[in-house]
């Protein structure tokens, strides 16, 4: 075998490669935005939409129900189209997951994080409070982190809001609360479409939204 016929060979897989990875990414991430038209009228109507390149959809919604004034939501998946960045992401245990950055109407007390160190985007987050010398402890196996001072008020925060929380997911990868926009930042798996009935899930995530701005 020749070098120009090596070289086509691994040319070949790697197109390959990318074509089958985009377009699993593009499924999978249509057939989640297929099922959130169920239940994502709860939260507002849907402004703005885009895919950023085929790992990541955004969409956004402007004027959005109490207790929140915006949200954006994205769907993150792996880079399955790219060999080496597949590669880096089972070595991160980077899974797919969405996230939902909102602004509220009430903002919450204080600042905290709650994140999976095990996780990409939880280790960065835990990472970032760590740097401002945040107090930390552990919380029913994932990390808990607020300002100096404030660490028992957070321990309490997240014990009330655990009711909604475990509505909407049974597993976190974070939870950011802050006293200025965007006030609530959430890191969720992917809901089964198949087992998880779209309006319930957002009515939860809209409960939990409620429960952040309790006084």
């Amino acid at each position: 075998m020749n070098y120009q016929t090596i070289l086509a060979i691994i040319g070949g897989v790697i197109v390959g490669w990318f074509a089958i990875g985009m377009i699993y990414n593009l499924r999978r991430g249509d057939k989640l935005l297929k099922w959130m038209q169920d239940g994502l009228p709860l939260i507002g109507q849907r402004t703005t939409f885009r895919w950023l390149g085929s790992s990541v959809a955004e969409m956004g919604i402007s004027k959005a129900k109490r207790p929140f004034q915006r949200m954006d939501v994205l769907l993150v998946l792996k880079p399955r189209d790219i060999f080496w960045m597949t590669i880096i992401a089972l070595l991160q245990r980077r899974n797919d997951f969405l996230i939902f950055r909102a602004a509220l109407s009430t903002p919450p007390l204080l600042d905290l994080e709650l994140a999976d160190p095990k996780t990409w985007s939880g280790r960065e987050a835990l990472s970032k409070a760590a740097k401002r010398n945040w107090e930390a402890t552990d919380y029913h196996g994932l990390r808990l982190m607020a300002p100096k001072g404030l660490l028992n008020l957070a321990v309490e925060t997240v014990d009330r809001l655990s009711l909604p929380m475990h509505t909407l997911s049974a597993r976190y990868i974070r939870l950011s609360l802050r006293k200025t926009a965007p006030n609530m930042e959430l890191h969720l798996p992917f809901p089964d479409p198949n087992a998880t009935n779209a309006k319930t899930y957002f009515q939860s995530l809209l409960d939990l939204g409620h429960a952040v701005g309790e006084r």
